[in-house]
């Protein structure tokens, strides 16, 4: 891991924490429940989401995976609630993990 990928995990991970710690303490801000569906293509990105999840893990109310071996895919749902960009920011970058494609949808709550 270079130094700036590691500055940008370190970064997120206190602003994750931050945003999660307000959001605890009744300071509310405006959120959003929305859902991630993800397909994973490829099992070398496992790892990689599996820490974007972990890092976001704040916001998720609940996570499904089905692994569709026939086709060789696993199919995973993220339940958010989150502000907008959170929601936003966690679907584009497990958009841009190799093998993995995703797409956010919002409740009108």
């Amino acid at each position: 891991m270079n130094g700036i990928m590691l500055f940008n995990r370190v970064f997120w991970r206190g602003f994750l924490y931050f945003s999660a710690a307000w959001r605890q303490n009744g300071d509310s801000m405006e959120t959003r429940v929305a859902m991630i569906g993800i397909i994973v293509e490829e099992s070398e990105s496992v790892s990689a989401l599996n820490a974007l999840l972990h890092d976001y893990g704040g916001y998720i109310i609940g996570r499904m995976g089905i692994p569709y071996r026939e086709k060789g895919v696993n199919i995973i749902s993220i339940t958010l609630d989150a502000p907008q960009d959170i929601i936003s920011a966690l679907a584009g970058k497990i958009g841009r993990l190799r093998g993995v494609s995703s797409k956010a949808v919002y409740a009108n709550v």
